[in-house]
């Protein structure tokens, strides 16, 4: 059973089975009443969730001693609610070595997704044809493959996961690519390289380490925040090209390298998100709309399968959405499914 799996049980339907977790955060809190009980934030490849320990729990004083970064089995059974995950008759303890190791490498269906993504990610970028892009992308993904592969597109809300970064990026590639395709004045070597870089700052403000599923918090992405960091670490790879082999071709060098900066300066779309300018190319106004999109469709996914139902057909809100749900109108030919579409888009070897 994976975190995932748990947030799509409901009151009337419980979840009976166990499943393996780390500890992200331990906070110790008191009931109204004056009783301490603790939070914990639980995570694996596949999300987080928070799980209430009362002080009437027979683990509770193992739970109080347990400290974050732990790895545990939970067994039980557990339901959800609008106030989080709740177990009945749980117990958990802590993993043997081989069960660390198997719990470390991600459940199977995450990493085959995610490996899928990375590959379609690849062959967008070999696509490339101005050689100023394709050698900048190249160099990123030489260097930062693995923390890219590990890094969250989010502390919450969307993606929010070990490896979600790559789950992000390769939906809006394919969303630019068939963008590019409605609208052929896109430049679209610009689009898949903004894609790419637009939200490369995470790197140092959702990563994970090497093995955990707790992002890291680091002085860098705490002080600067992502756009400011994506815009040097391209400044700092551009400054490493060979440019003055490139000198001859049109557009011009410094005008591609101020394109790019720009589409992540303005990805946001408003100052007050965090865009220290607004968009002003075609490119930045479609890579914005592409990356809310995806961030928002991954929302929606993710109430449907967690948010509990108030009527029939209608879900209750999820932040940060801002209206409840209902249930979607299936086409003509799926008349008789009976829930959301969660199947895969297609790969780049359908695309290209």
């Amino acid at each position: 059973m994976s975190i995932s799996e748990l947030l799509s049980t409901t009151s009337e339907t419980p979840l009976e089975g166990s499943f393996f977790a780390q500890v992200q955060k331990c906070t110790e809190k008191e009931t109204k009443g004056g009783k301490p009980y603790l939070e914990w934030d639980l995570a694996d490849a596949t999300g987080v969730i928070t799980l209430k320990i009362w002080n009437n729990h027979p683990q509770f004083h193992s739970a109080t001693e347990t400290i974050p970064e732990t790895l545990l089995q939970f067994s039980g059974q557990w339901t959800q609610n609008k106030y989080g995950v709740d177990g009945k008759g749980w117990k958990f303890r802590a993993l043997t070595k081989d069960e660390k190791s198997e719990f470390l490498a991600g459940d199977t269906a995450t990493r085959e997704r995610q490996n899928s993504d990375w590959a379609d990610i690849v062959a967008f970028l070999s696509q490339i044809t101005d050689p100023r892009l394709k050698a900048l992308c190249d160099e990123f993904v030489e260097q930062f493959e693995d923390r890219f592969r590990r890094t969250a597109a989010a502390r919450k809300n969307h993606h929010a996961r070990r490896g979600g970064l790559v789950e992000h990026v390769a939906q809006m590639m394919r969303s630019a690519y068939a963008i590019c395709g409605v609208y052929p004045y896109l430049n679209l070597d610009l689009m898949i390289a903004g894609v790419l870089f637009h939200d490369c700052g995470k790197l140092w403000e959702n990563t994970y380490p090497e093995a955990g599923f707790s992002q890291l918090h680091l002085m860098h992405g705490e002080m600067l925040g992502h756009i400011p960091l994506g815009l040097e670490v391209v400044n700092k790879l551009w400054r490493d090209l060979p440019l003055e082999s490139w000198r001859e071709i049109e557009p011009a060098n410094e005008d591609v390298r101020l394109h790019l900066l720009h589409l992540i300066a303005s990805h946001h779309g408003q100052y007050d998100f965090g865009s220290p300018t607004l968009p002003r190319t075609p490119e930045a106004y479609a890579l914005h709309y592409v990356d809310n999109l995806d961030a928002k469709l991954e929302m929606v996914k993710d109430a449907y399968a967690s948010a509990n139902e108030t009527a029939p057909g209608i879900f209750e809100r999820k932040f940060p959405l801002s209206a409840p749900l209902v249930t979607p109108l299936p086409s003509v030919a799926n008349a008789e499914a009976d829930k959301v579409d969660l199947s895969p888009p297609p790969s780049s070897d359908e695309l290209f």
